[in-house]
């Protein structure tokens, strides 16, 4: 648990990348199989949603596969733009873990949602590995789809992914998530959260700063549990 906290961003790191943001993060386990990435290249953010399939030990193991991945992609290869990153994680992934998978056949890669924020143009870039970003203007909800294509999979070196380009407006807010909110179990019958629940809750939200932002949507989930 230390060593994954560890490398996660600080609260503060965030902060000063993204002054006006939060990160609701609430592992299942002890260890998570979700992890969330930042990092600043000039005028340009970067900023990630990773979803790692398996939850526990195996996902968080795999997690450190995937932020590593990322660091190397950006910090060595000097690729920025996002669809491009998700390329090159795809093949990093699978590399290595194609051994396992050739003996076991283990289906094991991650989902995500992946975003670069020009601070000077305010144009956002977005790829996702199926899971989406949502952008909230007023009561008005655009949802970018991801490719239905999972980091780590051999059978889309041939696909790359899309790369989708956005140019903000004030006010905007701007979400990336994995399925965790969604999918969390709860309520008077014991069912799923759901998408179309979630995207009201965003919308509701939306005159509310960030911080109350978070802490709605924690006591939301929580009650929901």
């Amino acid at each position: 648990k230390r060593i994954q906290e560890a490398t996660l961003p600080g609260t503060n790191l965030v902060k000063s990348y993204l002054e006006d943001s939060f990160v609701l993060f609430k592992p299942k386990d002890i260890v998570s199989g979700d992890f969330y990435w930042v990092h600043k290249v000039g005028d340009k953010i970067l900023f990630a949603a990773v979803d790692c399939t398996g939850h526990g030990v195996p996902g968080a193991l795999l997690s450190l596969i995937g932020h590593n991945g990322l660091n190397q992609i950006v910090n060595e290869l000097k690729v920025y733009t996002p669809s491009k990153i998700l390329d090159e994680l795809n093949k990093l992934v699978y590399r290595t873990l194609q051994n396992n998978l050739e003996a076991t056949d283990i289906k094991d890669g991650m989902d995500m949602a992946l975003c670069a924020l020009d601070l000077k143009t305010n144009v956002l870039e977005f790829s996702g590995a199926y899971n989406p970003l949502y952008i909230v203007r007023g009561d008005e909800i655009q949802v970018i789809k991801g490719d239905k294509l999972a980091i780590g999979s051999k059978d889309n070196f041939q696909v790359p992914y899309t790369n989708n380009s956005v140019q903000l407006e004030e006010g905007d807010c701007l979400y990336i998530f994995s399925d965790g909110y969604a999918d969390q179990f709860g309520g008077p019958k014991g069912k799923k959260f759901k998408y179309s629940r979630f995207k009201e809750l965003l919308v509701k939200i939306q005159s509310q700063d960030m911080l109350n932002q978070k802490q709605y949507l924690d006591d939301t989930i929580e009650e929901w549990r």
